[in-house]
């Protein structure tokens, strides 16, 4: 794959500009096409875990967000209607010694801000925006062709879709594959911190009923807390940033403790999203196309690790083009290292959305396990999850 020819990333979101990072470091350049006449953030609270900080760390951006970042002490899971404490599953210094990183909480505008700056004082990327692609296409110098709605072309060694859930790109490796409706919806805001009670806490609160569940933590170091309510609804759209009725968020919050309902009472800005599921696809790649984050595997936020896979998409794909001796083994290798991870996070995240929506008699049985097995007990379960990082990067191969 030669050097002089950009790589070409579609899509300005999380993976795409961290992708775009890990390229640069490894003196690649590349040409990321943004479909919106800006580049624009939607979204409120992102879950960082020691996976992505270390990330981070690797493409410096690490620093710029540490400002703005919250590191809560727990995850506090708590019974929705009683708000009786079930567990306190450790985050904080615990995690941090565990897996050499803590657990980052932000505002996704400023971990989109961070990796922006970045990518735009690095030198080695274009920015180009009011381009979505197409179609795509080898040229006869061995490279692709991406072509815009428009009918604007730009050429490359490779293209690669970061364009999320709906992404026009995997439609050219994967034109029958649909996402599915869920049959559930996440509804959104950030308010302004309470002086007490728990959304005053510095943890990740989560909050269950049957068939609803809440999630909150803080942000902007403390000034906010971003909430998010999942919940049934069968409203299907496809937009990340709809307006959400704030009536019926009052309503879903209506089998909550006061602790909790009161203080979301005053919110106005609620958003939402219809959450999808997309079957394993056969491959991530066709020719000089390949795949990244929510275009290759959409997470459900059940495990809150949607964005974090997509940083570990950017650095896995990076090295694996730095390493290999030409694109089609390169891709093969990124493919191969990332398929049965985030398929295990997509199943694992699937269960959790299940476990946390159980009525009685499943839901006694949850709440007891979460009361007696020791929340240190249950958080090593997961350090398969928080303690994965990347094969140090090599030089880069031509």
């Amino acid at each position: 794959m030669a050097a002089d020819r950009p790589v070409l990333i579609a899509g300005g979101g999380i993976g795409g500009l961290a992708l775009a990072l890990a390229l640069s470091q490894a003196r690649r350049r590349t040409i990321v096409l943004e479909r919106r006449a800006k580049f624009e953030t939607e979204g409120a609270g992102i879950q960082i875990g020691p996976n992505g900080v270390h990330i981070l760390r690797r493409l410096g951006v690490a620093d710029a967000l540490r400002a703005t970042v919250g590191e809560p002490e727990c995850i506090a899971v708590r019974e929705g209607a009683s708000g009786k404490l079930l567990a306190e599953l450790p985050l904080g210094a615990w995690l941090s010694a565990r897996h050499g990183a803590p657990y980052w909480v932000a505002h996704r505008a400023d971990l989109h801000a961070a990796l922006l700056g970045a990518v735009v004082d690095c030198g080695r990327v274009e920015l180009r925006t009011g381009f979505e692609v197409a179609s795509a296409a080898p040229t006869q110098t061995g490279g692709v062709l991406a072509t815009c709605a428009t009918g604007k072309t730009v050429p490359g060694a490779l293209l690669v879709g970061a364009d999320g859930l709906w992404s026009s790109v995997r439609r050219l490796i994967a034109p029958a594959a649909q996402p599915v409706f869920v049959g559930a919806t996440a509804t959104r805001t950030v308010i302004p911190a309470p002086y007490d009670g728990p959304l005053a806490a510095p943890v990740v609160g989560l909050w269950l009923t049957p068939g609803v569940h809440v999630v909150h933590y803080p942000v902007r170091q403390g000034r906010d807390v971003a909430v998010v309510i999942i919940a049934a609804e069968p409203w299907q759209g496809t937009d990340w940033n709809v307006p959400a009725d704030a009536d019926i968020s009052r309503t879903r919050l209506e089998g909550f403790h006061p602790a909790l309902a009161d203080v979301l009472t005053g919110a106005r800005d609620w958003r939402k999203w219809a959450l999808h599921h997309l079957a394993p696809l056969p491959t991530w790649n066709d020719g000089r196309i390949t795949l990244l984050g929510d275009a290759a595997h959409p997470m459900l936020p059940y495990l809150a690790q949607g964005g974090v896979t997509a940083l570990e998409d950017a650095v896995v794909l990076a090295d694996a083009l730095a390493r290999a001796a030409d694109l089609t083994s390169a891709l093969a290798q990124y493919e191969s290292l990332r398929r049965w991870r985030t398929t295990r996070v997509q199943q694992l995240s699937w269960r959790n959305g299940r476990i946390y929506h159980m009525g009685p008699p499943l839901a006694w049985a949850r709440d007891a396990v979460l009361r007696l097995v020791p929340g240190a007990r249950l958080m090593a379960g997961f350090d398969w999850l928080y303690g994965w990082q990347s094969p140090a990067p090599r030089g880069l191969s031509d």
